[in-house]
């Protein structure tokens, strides 16, 4: 029978051919009856057990942490560690396959691949699983350094040089853009440039080419990987960026070089985005975002970088809404602002919408009541569903003055309930996107004094942390609240309580990020959390992500529910499972240390 073990499945499809023989030959099977303990907490680690037929129970004393079915594999831990820490009982009548310990080992240490799925601490599990993702799914240029790209190569003229001398440089090398050495500085010129000098400007082609350079350089190292080319190209609205090997600059990368590993890729719907004169022109480039999602899943690109380029899209995408409809009044004195997962950067399927307008004075009401329907109205038109709360523009309690909404933080921090909690939670995840940010400063700073005043309302904030049960037990057949049967809420059972417990911590520091890894990564540095933590709770919570992604765009393309966050641990691979379970207790132990921080048991 041990000749039958299916190597293909995780993390045995890393092994080599020649090292899955090897663990073929070591192989033995075990029965077990039901109720039969297979490993005893405190007891030696033996073997790695690979479920064969039948149901192992993962037990901490009498809680169920997992279950264990066919092609499962347990106790990684334990044979790192060399003791188990749980028991695992059989369930059922159970065949195993038995790994002797020290023949894993000898697997682990000879390859590095396998032995990235025994690390004991999920940020390591999590962070190899993503790159043999993305080794396995990206393209060739997706995975490409800048470094081997066409770059163009680095030619410099001194900012003395004239107009002429720069344009006939440009000639000769077959070159649209140079380098400029000011004395210290370094800065890039175009032949768009220089036409437009000669012919807009009136200048001689005898005049000092330093006077039109552009010396606020956008730049990356050669080692850089291409996509963070195009992200900073579609932040910065950039068709080119300079290309650094140390200090030295190397080359230049144009667009064109990597807009051809995706169609329509975000740099250009960012270009039709800017280019846009109406709302009709905005609703294409709204479909090319949620095009660019799928486009950049199925390459298997990292969850945090779709999340980085959907965000920067969308906020381009409302300010121009803004720009193209706001009326002069409003233009003057307001700021748009976007909340959730989209003034988090964490939005990566199109959800509905959460935006507000603060206006730093009073403006006609009949700018203001056209400017909210206006708003609300076209981004239902682009797929932006509305906010069941009435989150939205259109509504008066969010597009209001300055000075109404300080007068609302009072409240919502003085008399707080489950509504007041949630409009804290939402605004303080805001970001401006159009308009005067100066706004959304000021404001931002008012609701953080207010909330910090009071470590009570602080508790009373955190406590929605605990709103939903923790999926530990999960495989023990729990039925979600819609009875779908055997799934689990990914958002209700990890990504909230990430998200909420990170946002009540980060609040109760005054802090100002908005995105949650950068919450975290701040807390980490200040001590508030300790970086093991720190590094599972990113991991884990992009990892809950992308599998709440991925079921996303299954159910759209099933012409099911785009919104569901349910995943069936019945339809993951083992692999998977296994990272699930690990993600799930690292939100465990944060919501015990959120509990801890916030004295939550008072509520109890």
């Amino acid at each position: 029978m041990p000749n039958a073990f299916d190597a293909s499945n995780p993390p045995f499809d890393r092994l080599s051919e020649a090292e899955a023989q090897t663990l073929r030959r070591a192989l033995d099977v075990a029965y077990v009856r039901p109720g039969e303990d297979v490993i005893k907490a405190g007891a030696p680690a033996q073997a790695l057990y690979v479920v064969i037929k039948g149901v192992v129970e993962e037990r901490a004393g009498e809680e169920l942490v997992a279950l264990y079915e066919a092609n499962d594999f347990f106790d990684s831990r334990g044979l790192i560690q060399g003791a188990s820490e749980h028991d695992f009982r059989a369930r059922e009548e159970t065949l195993l396959y038995l790994l002797p310990r020290e023949a894993a080992l000898e697997l682990v240490r000879a390859n590095p691949r396998f032995a990235a799925f025994f690390y004991l601490d999920i940020s390591h599990k999590l962070d190899a699983m993503a790159r043999e993702d993305e080794d396995a799914a990206v393209g060739a240029l997706m995975r490409a350094r800048v470094g081997d790209m066409n770059l163009r190569p680095a030619h410099f003229v001194d900012a003395s040089d004239s107009i002429e001398t720069a344009g006939r440089l440009m000639r000769d090398i077959d070159s649209n853009a140079l380098f400029v050495r000011d004395g210290e500085r370094v800065g890039v010129v175009t032949g768009m440039n220089l036409s437009k000098a000669v012919v807009l400007r009136g200048m001689k082609i005898e005049d000092p080419v330093g006077a039109i350079a552009h010396y606020e350089l956008v730049a990356l190292d050669r080692q850089d990987f291409v996509y963070a080319a195009l992200i900073l190209m579609t932040k910065t609205n950039k068709r080119r960026v300079v290309v650094r090997d140390g200090d030295a600059y190397v080359g230049i990368l144009e667009d064109i070089e990597i807009l051809g590993f995706v169609a329509g890729a975000a740099q250009l719907v960012a270009g039709r985005i800017d280019r846009a004169q109406g709302m009709p022109d905005l609703a294409v480039a709204a479909r090319e975002i949620g095009a660019q999602v799928k486009l950049l899943r199925r390459q298997g690109v990292k969850i945090a970088v779709v999340a980085e380029i959907v965000s920067d899209l969308n906020r381009r995408l409302f300010e121009r809404v803004f720009q193209l409809l706001a009326p002069p009044s409003i233009a003057r004195e307001g700021c748009l602002i976007v909340m959730g997962s989209e003034g988090r950067g964490e939005q990566t399927a199109r959800t509905d919408q959460d935006n507000a307008l603060i206006l730093a004075a009073p403006v006609p009401q009949e700018d203001l009541d056209a400017f909210r329907a206006a708003f609300t109205s076209a981004l239902d038109s682009f797929g932006f569903a509305p906010c069941p709360g009435e989150v939205m523009v259109r509504n008066p309690i969010w597009s209001q003055t300055l000075d109404d909404y300080l007068a609302a933080f009072r409240r919502w921090t003085s008399l707080p309930d489950e509504t007041a909690h949630m409009n804290v939670a939402i605004f303080y995840d805001a970001v401006a996107v159009g308009g005067d940010a100066a706004l959304l400063e000021k404001a931002k700073a008012a609701l953080i004094e207010a909330a910090r005043g009071s470590s009570a309302y602080l508790s009373h904030f955190a406590r929605a942390t605990d709103a939903f049960p923790a999926p530990i037990g999960f495989f023990n057949n729990l039925l979600t609240l819609d009875g779908r049967g055997d799934a689990v809420d990914l958002k209700k059972g990890g990504i909230f309580p990430i998200v909420h417990g990170v946002r009540s911590l980060a609040l109760e520091r005054g802090l100002y990020e908005t995105n949650t890894a950068e919450r975290i990564a701040k807390l980490v540095e200040i001590g508030a959390l300790s970086k093991r933590l720190g590094d599972e709770l990113t991991q884990s919570l992009y990892f809950l992500m992308s599998l709440r992604l991925d079921a996303q765009l299954a159910a759209e393309l099933a012409k099911t529910s785009a919104q569901s966050a349910l995943v069936r641990p019945a339809e993951l691979t083992s692999l998977q499972r296994d990272l699930l379970r690990d993600a799930f207790q690292v939100v465990k132990q944060f919501r015990d240390v959120v509990r801890r921080k916030f004295n939550l048991s008072m509520f109890s």
